[in-house]
């Protein structure tokens, strides 16, 4: 049976714990609700396992069989999971209330407050941010007709706060000229696991360092690939939940992974993107593992964790769509500072020109070349139509501001036909 280490746990008083323990790949099953029917006693006895090292194993099973409990026999009431961004931009915050039936769309859902001076969010003596339901998904967690709510937030006046960026991201997504190019993303999300106590990649030896990258990208194997119980799972939970995931893979430094979410359209990318970041973080959560989005976890000869791109329009899509691309590119050339600045804290540390990236103080395009700015695919010139990939973002971006940048600047911003030929020629881009 294949086994996955897991650092150990904090143990109530009393209660012995091994210091490290090795947990099925079984144990995951109990993770999620099934689609079908109540866990059964299997997945229990492996979730005993993971909750806590106890002798009155009746206790642990008492509560293992509360959290199955199926409600819906016994009441319409369900449980709404409502999610919100903290105040450092990155940070996931949430919490449940009673809603007296289901419900199909966020406008059937109240709005609820929470306290944003806890969150960094709002001033003590004016504390109250107020939660506005936008999407959503079904609850992996509590199975049943349970829901995970994504919310933006706003001050009792209705005005956005400023960690809000899905308002400014919706009002771009509701021009007309987006609107009428349909435009798609891809987001390919990398990520880290640590081991709690040490913060330290998971696999890597404490202190130490595993052997050099090559052999671990998409690799299998005890001594190559750790943490893959906690992708599956996630992709599970994901695709549980509505989200469009569309696949993952092992990454190229050990103990970091990528998942891949789309083709999504407009704001519903970073909707996406945000409940499958809450579901890892509740996964990694339950696992005792750490998740990290910073963009250059370890310093070295590593790999960093972008958030890759990948874009197309209407326009890009159809017959002759690659000179709509390189228009598009030539846009983004124009304002590079512009996105680097919006593309993630640390973004600096990665975007080296090293290790698959590009330097952060220039711009450059070229095709099938993962050492640019944007990438475009062997298939998308032979075709002459297809999308792009911006590899600048970092892991930790917000796909809101992402998303809607690269709308406004290929669709909603025009450069003088001097600042374009200047660019054309620096970018060897006839267009």
């Amino acid at each position: 049976m294949a086994q996955t280490l897991v650092p150990s746990l904090q143990c109530p008083k009393g209660i012995a714990c091994n210091s490290r323990r090795m947990v099925s790949t079984k144990l995951w099953n109990s993770l999620l609700v099934p689609s079908h029917g109540r866990r059964s006693r299997k997945g229990g006895n492996a979730f005993k396992v993971l909750a806590v090292s106890s002798e009155k194993s009746g206790v642990v099973s008492r509560l293992e069989d509360l959290l199955n409990l199926d409600t819906k026999p016994y009441t319409n009431k369900i449980i709404a999971e409502y999610i919100w961004i903290g105040g450092t931009g990155i940070d996931i915050r949430s919490k449940s209330r009673t809603i007296a039936k289901p419900v199909e769309h966020p406008s059937e859902l109240p709005k609820w407050n929470y306290d944003g001076s806890s969150t960094g969010q709002a001033p003590g003596e004016d504390s109250e941010v107020i939660l506005y339901p936008q999407a959503i998904f079904k609850d992996p967690f509590r199975g049943g007709n349970h829901i995970l709510v994504i919310c933006d937030c706003y001050t009792p006046a209705g005005e956005p706060i400023p960690t809000n960026k899905r308002y400014r991201a919706a009002q771009i997504f509701s021009q007309q000229q987006v609107i009428d190019q349909v435009p798609w993303y891809g987001i390919e999300q990398e990520y880290t696991l640590l081991q709690t106590n040490t913060k330290w990649p998971l696999g890597w030896p404490v202190g130490g360092y595993p052997g050099p990258q090559g052999p671990y990208y998409c690799a299998v194997g005890a001594d190559k690939s750790f943490g893959r119980d906690i992708s599956d799972a996630h992709y599970k939970a994901c695709l549980y939940a509505g989200i469009n995931i569309s696949g993952t893979n092992g990454e190229v430094m050990p103990g970091q992974w990528e998942y891949q979410v789309g083709p999504s359209v407009g704001i519903e990318a970073g909707d996406h993107i945000w409940c499958s970041r809450y579901l890892l973080e509740r996964i990694t959560e339950q696992a005792g593992v750490v998740l990290t989005l910073d963009p250059k976890p370890i310093e070295g000869d590593w790999n960093g964790a972008g958030c890759h791109t990948n874009y197309s329009t209407k326009s890009m899509r159809e017959d002759g769509g690659y000179e709509v691309i390189k228009k598009a590119i030539l846009n983004l050339s124009l304002r590079h500072q512009e996105h680097i600045s919006a593309y993630g804290e640390g973004n600096e540390r990665r975007l080296t020109g090293k290790h698959e990236t590009a330097s952060i103080d220039s711009f450059s395009w070229g095709v099938a070349n993962r050492g640019c700015s944007i990438r475009v695919g062997r298939d998308t010139e032979k075709k002459g139509k297809g999308y792009l990939e911006d590899r600048r973002p970092a892991s930790n971006m917000d796909p809101y501001v992402v998303t809607s940048l690269l709308a406004e600047t290929t669709l909603l911003w025009e450069a003088t036909l001097e600042a374009e030929a200047l660019a054309a020629h620096k970018l060897q881009l006839q267009v």
